[in-house]
């Protein structure tokens, strides 16, 4: 990544999701200028960590219909198969899977993996134990979605909370109709992001690799059998 690629990624704007924070922050730093430094300076701190928490850059997803892209920012921690959650309704049968771990470093916008259909969209509170561990995804608070994609077939993406993420956002609905790379959500202060494929799709992630959410090809799909 070049410098300016560099530069732009860090000062993106914030995604709506933080401005709460951002605003918070800005508001005690500036009571604080007033009062005392022990304020001031933990405040501004606070909402320049924010600002680059929250910050949402611009992506450029490939237009490969086959292709699925990675739906989050951050490292590959599991690459196999697994059963999807059972809220999903995608049957008890393991399916592959790619989880990627965002850390607090991260981008944590979460983009669609592949163009296609909201079809479902479920929540479960559960616990906030470190999204990195494999029983993240069936013990943690997560939100699940179904895409389905104009051949029919569904991907589903998870957004699991983490050690520290207390707010799972969901910005879309059932219904609607999304590109790949779109953006459907962000998960405050470290968490995971899952995505369960249909069968035969061939897996191209690679554990311990760095994602770019909505850009990185993650997996392929395998071609329909027309008769």
């Amino acid at each position: 990544m070049s410098l300016a690629s560099t530069i732009r990624m860090v000062l993106a704007p914030p995604h709506p999701a933080g401005r709460p924070f951002i605003w918070g922050g800005a508001a005690l730093a500036l009571v604080g200028l007033f009062l005392t430094k022990w304020l001031f300076w933990p405040a501004l701190l606070f909402t320049l960590f924010c600002l680059y928490f929250f910050r949402d850059p611009e992506r450029v997803t490939p237009t490969r219909h086959q292709v699925v892209v990675s739906p989050a920012d951050g490292r590959v921690v599991l690459v196999g198969s697994a059963v999807p959650p059972p809220e999903l309704g995608l049957g008890d049968q393991p399916l592959p899977r790619i989880a990627v771990f965002l850390s607090v470093l991260d981008v944590h916008v979460n983009r669609i993996p592949v163009a296609g259909v909201v079809t479902r969209i479920a929540y479960r509170a559960g616990l906030f134990l470190n999204a990195a561990l494999d029983k993240a995804s069936e013990d943690n608070e997560r939100n699940a979605l179904v895409v389905r994609m104009t051949d029919g077939r569904d991907v589903a993406v998870v957004q699991i909370a983490g050690l520290i993420a207390r707010r799972i956002v969901c910005t879309v609905r059932e219904g609607d109709r999304l590109e790949a790379g779109e953006r459907f959500g962000i998960i405050r202060f470290g968490s995971r992001t899952d995505v369960y494929l249909p069968p035969g799709t061939k897996l191209l992630a690679l554990p311990g690799q760095i994602m770019t959410g909505g850009e990185t090809v993650i997996a392929e799909l395998p071609a329909l059998v027309t008769t």
